[in-house]
């Protein structure tokens, strides 16, 4: 179960980063999602970050990292204090999520349509090395408009690699992608799918962890849209 002590930490860990490209509408969209991965889900923590068999998540949604940093510091993975300095000139936390300053980063991202198709290598990667690892990747529902995706998300299901997690947080800012439609694209493809409420923590896990045999697997977490 959830520490809701921990979870309520939350919002005064995020409210330590201000800046006019905090992007906070896409941080607050994922903020339940990660924290559940992250606390109940994922086989990662502050020690095992260099474990060849460590669970990945990759956070493709990386132009709004408020969230994703608020539960790495929150779970150890960095220290407090770095938040009050986010996207500050010398902050290892910058504005995009940078893997070679921020421990426990997987990649590099911001741009979207990049994150799938990277998460899709990693999990061939761990398969052709014999590693039970899961590999999870977070895209926003934006980002389906992104060619790069759909050719991954057909390449995965082909193959049925099912080591590979999608949770994509759907705020409803997708033009095209498969707007309304997003569990019919990956099921077409032979996805195990879900969808939920991206609030619910009990539905969140129940569909993260859902058995998936020989697939790929995609929850797609529904989320009210905010505004500044």
């Amino acid at each position: 179960m959830t520490d809701n002590r921990e979870y309520a930490d939350l919002d005064g860990l995020m409210s330590l980063m201000t800046g006019d490209e905090k992007h906070g509408p896409a941080a607050t969209s994922t903020l339940d999602v990660l924290w559940v991965l992250y606390d109940r889900v994922l086989r990662v923590s502050p020690h095992t970050v260099a474990d060849p068999d460590r669970d990945r998540f990759l956070l493709s949604k990386g132009h709004g990292p408020m969230a994703y940093y608020a539960v790495l510091a929150r779970k150890g993975f960095v220290p407090r204090a770095w938040l009050s300095g986010f996207g500050t000139f010398d902050s290892p936390l910058g504005f995009h999520p940078d893997r070679t300053l921020v421990p426990g980063v997987e990649i590099g991202s911001g741009s979207l349509g990049h994150g799938l198709p990277l998460a899709v290598g990693t999990a061939l990667g761990l398969k052709a090395r014999g590693s039970g690892a899961n590999t999870w990747v977070l895209v926003g529902d934006a980002e389906l408009d992104e060619g790069s995706n759909h050719e991954a998300v057909a390449y995965a299901g082909a193959v049925g690699l099912a080591g590979l997690n999608v949770v994509v947080v759907d705020n409803r800012s997708a033009r095209y992608g498969w707007p309304g439609r997003l569990e019919a694209g990956f099921a077409n493809e032979g996805w195990s799918t879900a969808r939920v409420d991206g609030r619910d923590h009990e539905a969140l896990f129940a569909a993260f962890t859902a058995p998936h045999p020989d697939r790929p697997h995609a929850v797609v977490a529904h989320v009210e849209r905010k505004t500044d």
